[in-house]
């Protein structure tokens, strides 16, 4: 690959690492021992650190355990997804409108007991339909969800991703459920989590950083690093994870991150060792 890294200082002064979690800090249960490594690293030398998974299958409790478990000492403070995002945006901007959610039982159970008004799918009408990664999708649930909004619900999805990796491989994701009910219904949903405008801004809310202090690592050039390049934060490519070093050559210039590294360890070695 022929991608050149600028001065690497670039990275060792922000103040604020964002980091992605599947395909950049560990891959499904498994976590990469640098990136504990690195992360420990950056606390210690007084950076703050958030995890930001698009993934909104399960919540932020969950990326807790989850996070202990794998060895990243985390706080609740540190944790934010694409589903606390939607969220956001239904109390501040649709409050007490009805919302039928293609997610999974814990998603749905977190908004049910933050007080939206969740659907079960039996009603005439809705709102608003929100589809997620819902690994308990059901024909049943698309059907739901492709009436709702053919009868004019307004459609929003958690976010964009496409396929999800694991240890195995890739799984369907968010973005692949949402291009199913775009496909029967002709109308694209309003995306959350990365790399859209609502994340940044709560992120920045959220930490008290301005955009050029932060810097966000992650494994996907249209989620990600696409956040990075829409709103100025150092966007640093890893290759554990979902993009090849073809799809960094055959992205446009303004699509390219400002670094690319193998993975974390890298980081890590330029950083502290």
């Amino acid at each position: 690959m022929s991608f050149i890294n600028p001065n690497n200082d670039i990275i060792k002064n922000k103040k604020l690492f964002i980091f992605d979690m599947d395909g950049t800090i560990y891959l499904g249960g498994k976590p990469f021992p640098f990136a504990i490594e690195f992360i420990k690293n950056l606390r210690k030398s007084g950076k703050k650190v958030l995890f930001f998974t698009n993934n909104a299958s399960h919540t932020t409790p969950f990326y807790l355990k989850k996070l202990e478990r794998l060895g990243f000492e985390p706080s609740l403070s540190e944790i934010m997804t694409s589903g606390d995002v939607t969220y956001e945006f239904l109390t501040r901007y649709r409050k007490g409108k009805s919302v039928y959610l293609v997610a999974t039982p814990e998603l749905e159970d977190e908004y049910k007991a933050k007080g939206i008004n969740v659907l079960t799918g039996d009603e005439e009408k809705a709102d608003i339909v929100i589809t997620s990664f819902d690994t308990t999708l059901t024909y049943k649930k698309l059907d739901n969800a492709c009436r709702y909004v053919r009868y004019g619900a307004e459609y929003l999805s958690t976010h964009p991703d496409y396929n999800c990796p694991t240890e195995t491989g890739f799984i369907p994701d968010s973005g692949a459920i949402a291009a199913f009910v775009t496909a029967s219904t002709g109308v694209t949903p309003v995306y959350f989590g990365k790399p859209y405008k609502e994340t940044i801004e709560m992120i920045g809310e959220a930490t008290g950083f301005k955009n050029d202090e932060m810097c966000i690592f992650g494994d996907r050039l249209y989620t990600d690093i696409a956040l990075g390049k829409k709103f100025g934060v150092c966007s640093v490519l890893v290759l554990s994870g979902e993009t090849q070093p073809e799809d960094v050559e055959r992205a446009e210039d303004k699509d390219k991150p400002d670094f690319v590294f193998n993975s974390l360890d890298d980081v890590n070695n330029i950083m502290f060792k």
